[in-house]
C-alpha cells in the first residue's frame, strides 16, 4: 500500500464549507434555496430561478453551495486509510479516467492521479477560484457583483466547475458509496445528488457526453425532472 505522502496531500478532506457574506446579492440568492427547501417546497422549486433576478448569479450562488455539499460528504471518508490503496488511474467510473491539468495555455501538462487525489485537486482548486474576489465577488456592489457574473470568461468558469463536481460525484459512487452506505450517509449523497442534476438539467450545464459514465443513475432522475416539468 502507497504512503500518504505519496498520494493523498496532507490535511487531505480539510475543506471548509465557503459562505455568503449577509447582505450582499449572494447571501440573498442563496436565501430562496434555504427557504423553499426549508418550507418543505419541491427541488423544482428550488433550482427555478427567481422571478426578477439574474441567471448568471443563481448559477453562481449553486456553485459554491453545490461544493459545500461535495466537499462535506467528501470530509467524512477523507482520511480513511483505504484511500491510499489507489494507484494513478484507478477509482474511476468504468470506462473512463479523469486526468489533472496543471498549468496554463503552452505550459500546460496533464497528469495521471489516482481518483481520492483528483478529488482533493478539484475541491481545492474550486476553492481558490470561489475566495477569488474576482471572480467570485460577495460585497455590496451587487451592480458589480452581476457585472463580473454576466462576463463570458464567468460562465466558462462556472461550466468547469460544475463539470468536475459531476466528476467527483461519479468518482463517489462509483468507489465509495459502500463506505458512504456503512456510514448510513447514502440517503444525504443521494439527496445531494438529485438537486445538483436537476439545477444542471434545468439550466443545461451538463454536456451529454459528460453524463455518459453515470447514464444508470443519471437517466432516472432526469426522467423525474422532466415529468415534474411536464415536458
Amino acid at each position: 500500500m502507497a504512503s500518504r505522502s505519496a498520494g493523498l496531500p496532507t490535511g487531505a478532506g480539510t475543506f471548509q464549507p465557503l459562505r455568503h457574506r449577509s447582505g450582499t446579492l449572494r447571501d440573498r440568492l442563496h436565501g430562496y434555496t434555504k427557504q423553499t427547501l426549508g418550507a418543505g417546497g419541491s427541488l423544482n422549486d428550488a433550482v427555478s430561478l427567481p422571478q426578477g433576478e439574474s441567471c448568471a448569479g443563481w448559477v453562481a450562488v449553486h456553485a459554491i453551495d453545490f461544493y459545500n455539499d461535495v466537499s462535506t460528504i467528501w470530509a467524512v471518508m477523507a482520511e480513511d486509510p483505504y484511500l491510499d490503496s489507489f494507484r494513478p488511474g484507478e477509482g474511476f467510473p468504468s470506462g473512463v479516467e479523469y486526468r489533472w491539468s496543471e498549468g496554463t495555455g503552452r505550459d500546460a501538462t496533464t497528469v495521471s492521479v489516482s481518483a481520492p487525489v483528483y478529488i482533493e485537486k478539484v475541491l481545492q482548486w474550486i476553492a481558490d477560484q470561489i475566495n477569488d474576489e474576482t471572480k467570485f465577488p460577495d460585497d455590496d456592489d451587487e451592480a458589480e457583483a452581476l457585472r463580473v457574473f454576466q462576463t463570458p470568461q464567468f460562465a466558462a468558469l462556472c461550466g468547469q466547475i460544475f463539470r468536475r463536481l459531476f466528476r467527483v460525484y461519479g468518482i463517489i459512487y462509483s468507489s465509495f458509496f459502500g463506505t458512504l452506505e456503512a456510514l448510513q450517509m447514502a440517503p444525504h449523497l443521494n439527496t445531494c445528488f438529485k438537486h445538483f442534476m436537476f439545477f444542471c438539467t434545468e439550466f443545461g450545464l451538463l454536456p451529454e457526453r459528460e453524463m455518459e459514465p453515470l447514464e444508470v443513475l443519471v437517466k432516472p432522475i432526469r426522467k423525474q425532472y422532466h415529468l415534474s416539468k411536464g415536458k
